[in-house]
């Protein structure tokens, strides 16, 4: 690590030691972050990428961490990788056609859709996190996929080239591409909606924000959904059915108005988030023979 950081100082790319990542996570858990780097743009990617690669360093890439457990001890002996600020933005490529950075948060995607009158992303609005993560876990709801509505994703590989899959190629399927096999960085995501009317956008996007506030815990940090929806059930209402809504272990906490959320709801360590993701699984295995499998990523 030491070679890799005299490397950075070399190339003045902006790094931090030790960086708390409950401050990166929307869990608000997790210990610091042993090498925390945060490029400035794709050439330092670039950079970062070969450096690592020569030098057999793993990478971590975080965006937003709205699905992400880190563990109390931190992440060490790897190479985080932060693609925020610098990463947000939008471009316009044509009438129904724009790029967003991987760093660019989806609401203001969904947003920038409704001023320009382009339907298709309805669904996203009140999803957390970034358009790169949205991307890498073909993210979802109320019926929708980002993969109905991406045309391409930019990326750079684990060696510092630059590359990009067309929709085709990106392999999206349940909370699943192309990228989940890992050895990509996303930097950014070009979409393709359909002109629509305006009001009408506006009020389906109205319509999926306030249901969301209704049913979910938006009060508490979490990590939205935990399970994976098990085939033939839905994790919440097995969840729910196994009397465990309100069950409590240190700080987290099943939410008592969606089972299939858990709360950080009193200083909880990521340990007792595992702990209480581990109870749920055993009494919903134990009760209706279902495995849940959990949606978040576990570092």
């Amino acid at each position: 690590m030491n070679r890799l950081i005299s490397s950075l100082d070399e190339r003045k790319i902006i790094y931090r030691l030790n960086e708390p990542m409950k401050l990166y996570t929307t869990f608000k858990t997790g210990g610091p972050a042993e090498l925390f780097i945060i490029p400035r743009d794709e050439n330092e990617i670039r950079a970062i990428m070969r450096l690592c690669y020569e030098l057999g360093t793993e990478v971590f890439v975080l965006g937003k961490g709205s699905n992400l457990l880190v563990s109390d001890d931190g992440i060490k002996d790897k190479a985080v990788i932060y693609i925020g600020e610098n990463f947000d933005y939008i471009r316009e490529i044509d009438e129904c056609t724009f790029e967003a950075g991987a760093g660019a948060s989806v609401a203001s995607v969904c947003k920038y859709a409704l001023s320009k009158s382009l339907s298709g992303l309805e669904f996203a609005y009140g999803i957390p996190g970034s358009v790169g993560g949205a991307a890498f876990m073909n993210a979802g709801a109320y019926g929708g996929e980002v993969k109905d509505v991406i045309e391409l994703c930019r990326h750079i590989t684990d060696k510092g080239d630059y590359g990009q899959f067309s929709a085709s190629e990106l392999d999206f399927s349940y909370r699943h591409s192309v990228y989940s096999r890992g050895g990509y960085i996303i930097t950014g995501v070009v979409f393709r909606l359909k002109k629509a009317d305006k009001r009408q956008i506006e009020d389906a996007m109205s319509d999926f924000i306030t249901r969301r506030k209704d049913k979910q815990p938006l009060e508490y940090p979490s990590a939205g959904s935990v399970f994976k929806r098990p085939e033939g059930y839905f994790a919440g209402a097995l969840i729910e059915r196994s009397g465990l809504k309100g069950k409590r272990i240190g700080g987290a906490m099943v939410s008592e108005k969606h089972a299939g959320f858990i709360i950080n709801y009193d200083n909880a360590t990521t340990t007792d988030v595992i702990n209480l993701i581990k109870h749920c699984q055993k009494t919903v295995k134990e009760k209706f023979s279902v495995d849940l499998e959990t949606e978040i990523k576990f570092v």
